[in-house]
């Protein structure tokens, strides 16, 4: 196994936040290692009422970085952090608060850590951005996940078809004379063979928004996928599918990041798809959007390395 993470970068390292006189001194709070999250416990980051407050790190030097994960107040005020924002990068204009925007913090629950996860971006300074008049930012610890120089060419390469180590199930399952021979695991079986009666395809009724999905049992980076087309007939039932990644369910999978759109692959053909940029999740989801179609794959082929 792969361990992509280089450790907790951010851990020890400098810090500084907006202006507060009251406060400064708690901006190295959030990277003691402690994850106490009761404010009286001094191990939490303080910035009273203020117009755009802001936190940052400076890390030894700049890493390729893959994951943020904070940890929120637990004692009280759990929604000050609603609305904030994670930038990477290298510049200090504004004092970092220009650099890339990474995730958003739309809400998170009193005293928990939540991560968020992206394709690998170069930086050494890494923002928590509370935008909006009058807001109290408050982080109980901020930690920052980099993956080497050699882990991000493999990914950006290829990586190794990890699509037969996972589960797979669909929307539903074709119910005339095909069904035994249309099951949601065939895709990942590791044979190309596109003629369904050979029993190496799925296929599901024909009804709305139909959907393959594919459970990798944990997190990886993936950059490239491959779909194996049916070959006896139908070819163009493919046509307008969407692969979603990600680590969320919502919606079978199809509330994740969009990885490429199928415009057209050929019958029995396999088209390798690109994704714009490498996206980590756990699900691979293969959707086709519309009324009246049915979803045939011959296989799936998803190129990646653990995450963690």
């Amino acid at each position: 196994m792969l361990n992509l993470n280089a450790g907790n970068v951010a851990l020890k390292s400098v810090t500084h936040q907006s202006i507060d006189l009251l406060n400064s001194y708690t901006a190295s709070n959030a990277v003691d290692g402690n994850k106490a999250t009761n404010l009286a416990n001094n191990s939490c980051t303080y910035i009273t009422a203020k117009r755009n407050p802001w936190w940052r790190v400076t890390l030894q030097q700049p890493y390729k970085i893959v994951m943020v994960a904070i940890t929120n107040r637990g004692d009280c005020c759990a929604d000050r952090i609603d609305g904030a924002e994670i930038r990477i990068g290298n510049s200090l204009d504004n004092d970092g608060n220009h650099n890339q925007l990474v995730a958003k913090v739309y809400s998170m629950r009193a005293g928990k850590t939540q991560k968020f996860k992206f394709s690998p971006l170069d930086g050494q300074y890494v923002n928590v951005l509370l935008p909006g008049e009058n807001r109290i930012l408050t982080v109980c610890e901020v930690e920052v996940y980099a993956v080497s120089e050699d882990m991000v060419a493999m990914i950006q390469s290829e990586g190794i078809n990890v699509a037969p180590n996972g589960r797979a199930t669909q929307s539903s399952v074709n119910q005339g004379s095909t069904a035994c021979l249309s099951l949601a695991q065939n895709a990942i079986d590791g044979n190309r063979q596109y003629d369904l009666f050979k029993g190496s395809c799925t296929q599901t009724n024909t009804e709305s928004d139909p959907w393959w999905r594919l459970d990798l049992v944990k997190t990886y980076t993936i950059a490239t996928v491959a779909l194996t087309n049916r070959g006896d007939c139908c070819a163009e039932q493919l046509n307008g599918a969407v692969v979603h990644i990600g680590d969320s369910l919502e919606s079978e999978g199809r509330a994740n990041p969009v990885c490429v759109k199928v415009s057209f692959i050929p019958a029995g053909g396999t088209g390798k798809f690109r994704c714009d940029s490498a996206l980590q999740g756990r699900y691979v989801t293969v959707a086709l959007p519309g009324e009246n179609r049915t979803l045939s794959l011959c296989e799936v082929e998803v190129f990646g390395v653990p995450t963690e």
